[in-house]
């Protein structure tokens, strides 16, 4: 295999040890795994033509996730922010260290890691891009389970934040995509208020 290969597969790999599972096409498996899959589709999807750092970044973005829980922070708006912090930084750390050992260099190593910190991401194209996606695959997989938990006008604040980190071009395609009609109206809620 080509070290993107073995990085890729090291990546999963991690991921596969993910102990919650969830139902996708018929058959249970690690969540993680199904999440880095499916970012590594919707950026084929969104940027077909990102490059080797970016793939990685995106397959990355919530590597081993499970191993910082939610509820090792406090559960305030405040400890919400530092856990996504935390967060990004372990993921960035854990999947530089498989692409060290996969053979990449230093450049290409702390490129992933700003990436998957989408450090400036409004001005990095690259990290806007990591930023797009991960947004596309909420709109596309988990929306409708979270919309289960909240009401509308909760679903409306979360999904107007969601919009605002997307790009112009990431605004463009989610308006293209196929979504749930819960989903669709839920975005037109978010962006046009109630009917």
């Amino acid at each position: 295999m080509t070290r993107f290969q073995d990085a890729i597969a090291a990546i999963d790999a991690a991921n596969a040890a993910d102990p919650k599972m969830i139902k996708t096409e018929g058959q249970e498996r690690p969540a993680e795994l199904v999440y880095g899959q499916r970012m590594s589709t919707m950026l084929a999807k969104l940027y077909p033509e990102a490059s080797e750092v970016l793939q990685l970044a995106a397959r990355g973005q919530h590597l081993q996730r499970w191993m910082v829980p939610r509820d090792s922070y406090p559960m305030d708006r405040a400890g919400y922010h530092a856990w996504r912090d935390d967060l990004k930084t372990k993921h960035a750390a854990w999947t530089c260290e498989i692409m060290a050992s996969k053979g990449y260099g230093p450049e290409e190593i702390a490129r992933v890691g700003a990436l998957i910190r989408k450090v400036r991401f409004k001005q990095d194209a690259d990290a806007q891009a990591v930023e797009d996606t991960a947004c596309h695959v909420f709109l596309a997989h988990y929306v409708d389970d979270f919309a289960a938990k909240h009401d509308d006008a909760k679903m409306a604040i979360i999904l107007k934040k969601s919009w605002a980190k997307m790009s112009d071009h990431g605004r463009a395609m989610a308006l293209e995509a196929t979504l749930s009609s819960n989903v669709k109206r839920l975005i037109r809620l978010a962006l046009d208020g109630p009917a």
